[in-house]
């Protein structure tokens, strides 16, 4: 039976990301989000409108999705708390926030340059998506209390760079997803995959009818 509830959040479960993106002064920042969601090329994240990431994203134009797998879960928990603001924002610091200025040696991570963007991929994430911003829209517009707060961000992925052993055998433009695990966000607790639980029908679809023009715009960016 179901019954009428009010919880404070509503995380049924996405994954992890990791921003990479640069400051001002040209170090790197490095944030765990886990507001994203994607259709063909395009990513949409929701985030705080007043974190250094979002600076960064908003003065650059670009940063770099990071996706960890489930392994990679304590260097996520490494960056809790962390900021790369200074003066930590009032809504942060009564989290328990903290301003660190060395995000990637704070998480025990390698920060790699972008082919394309100038924003840091992470190393150990087996995938890394470099990409650059189409569109930003404020989140609840309409509300005098969260107005300004939050931000929907849409970037569109101009380079896709994915571990080999994630890859699907004999075709290095699909990922197997049984063998890639990903690092899932739940009511704040963190879950990875399992096996495939069930055949799903929509798995009868050939992947390249989602083919966006997106794809062909990045490889012409590539070239320039």
């Amino acid at each position: 039976m179901h019954k009428i509830s009010e919880p404070s959040i509503l995380y049924f479960g996405t994954p992890v990301i990791l921003i990479g993106s640069l400051n001002e002064n040209n170090t790197y920042n490095l944030a765990p989000i886990s507001s994203v969601f994607w259709l063909g090329w395009r990513c949409v994240i929701g985030i705080s409108a007043e974190s250094q990431t979002t600076k960064n994203i908003i003065r650059n134009k670009e940063c770099v999705i990071n996706l960890p797998s489930a392994a990679q879960s304590e260097n996520i928990n490494n960056l809790v708390f962390t900021t790369g603001r200074n003066p930590v924002p009032e809504g942060k610091r009564k989290r328990g926030y903290y301003f660190e200025p060395s995000k990637f040696e704070k998480a025990g991570l390698t920060p790699v340059p972008g082919d394309i963007v100038s924003s840091p991929m992470v190393s150990e994430c087996p995938v890394q998506l470099e990409a650059i911003v189409s569109n930003i829209h404020p989140l609840a517009e309409e509300d005098p209390e969260m107005k300004g707060r939050i931000l929907i961000i849409e970037l569109r992925i101009v380079r896709i760079h994915l571990e080999e052993s994630i890859l699907m055998e004999g075709d290095e433009n699909r990922v197997d997803p049984d063998k890639w695990r990903p690092l899932i966000m739940s009511f704040q607790k963190f879950y990875g995959f399992g096996k495939e639980i069930n055949y799903s029908k929509l798995s009868n679809i050939p992947e390249a009818l989602y083919k966006t023009a997106d794809i062909e715009k990045s490889r012409k960016e590539k070239t320039e």
